[in-house]
């Protein structure tokens, strides 16, 4: 553990184990039934419910240098390939080829203090069926480091709820739904959640921000509402271009 500048360097003990548990709850509901016709989807179950990991696998979410609070980095894609290979057998985190909108891996250090680190991420993945794959909105969690001891504190990587949070592919016809719950999970709760944080920290809403940004270059836009737009509109003396779109611009369930 050593701290310069207001930039911390992260490791964990690379002998331990970590218990991980898994959860996919039944599907809800589908757009097209999707859920009850395709018995790939109306069987979706985690692979393993628990499993013990390496804690080399958590390093991949950790910075390589010394980072300090607000920084992003790229998760190692080995270690989360590994996590999601206990929810689904046939991960694959390259979804630019099904004409996703964006794809990757990045973290940021969201807040610490002499005892915890909190590192806040977002994870674009799906799941390959022999048939089809299933495509969550986005893998998003905290993996929370205790600084001392050098090891998982606290973790969990799911699917955040809906109204829809996944879309599904099924011999080339498309349709989107909510599974209820999709998770990992390393103990029962946050340590740093009400935490006091002395300066070093930043809003879990900032953070989703900056995540966000690496991945959707419509998040750089400084979105108004519709009725400022017009006022806008009428002061400046410039037309209004309106598009329709029938889906979400910050997520991959559409």
């Amino acid at each position: 553990m050593k701290t310069v500048s207001n930039k911390i360097t992260l490791n964990l003990d690379g002998n331990a184990e970590v218990n991980v548990k898994g959860f996919i709850a039944p599907i809800e509901h589908t757009i097209n039934n999707f859920h009850v016709e395709w018995d790939a989807l109306a069987n979706l179950r985690v692979a393993e419910p628990e499993k013990y990991h390496s804690t080399s696998v958590f390093q991949s979410f950790l910075p390589t240098q010394s980072v300090s609070v607000g920084e992003c980095w790229r998760i190692q894609e080995d270690g989360v390939t590994e996590l999601l290979q206990q929810l689904h057998p046939n991960p694959n985190l390259d979804i630019s080829i099904n004409a996703s909108d964006s794809c990757g891996l990045w973290a940021c250090l969201r807040a610490y203090n002499d005892l915890f680190a909190d590192i806040a991420f977002r994870i674009h993945a799906e799941f390959k069926f022999e048939d089809g794959r299933f495509t969550p909105s986005q893998f998003t969690g905290h993996l929370v480091v205790d600084r001392i001891g050098e090891k998982v504190a606290f973790f969990e990587m799911y699917v955040p709820e809906g109204p829809i949070n996944f879309d599904v592919d099924w011999n080339s016809i498309i349709d989107s739904g909510l599974c209820p719950q999709m998770e990992l999970r390393v103990g029962t709760q946050n340590p740093v959640r009400d935490a006091e944080f002395t300066g070093d920290s930043i809003t879990q809403e900032e953070t989703e921000r900056i995540l966000i940004q690496r991945f959707y270059k419509s998040e750089q836009i400084n979105w108004v509402p519709p009725e400022q737009a017009l006022e806008i509109a009428q002061a400046q003396q410039k037309p209004i271009h309106v598009i329709s779109i029938d889906g979400p611009l910050a997520d991959e369930a559409c």
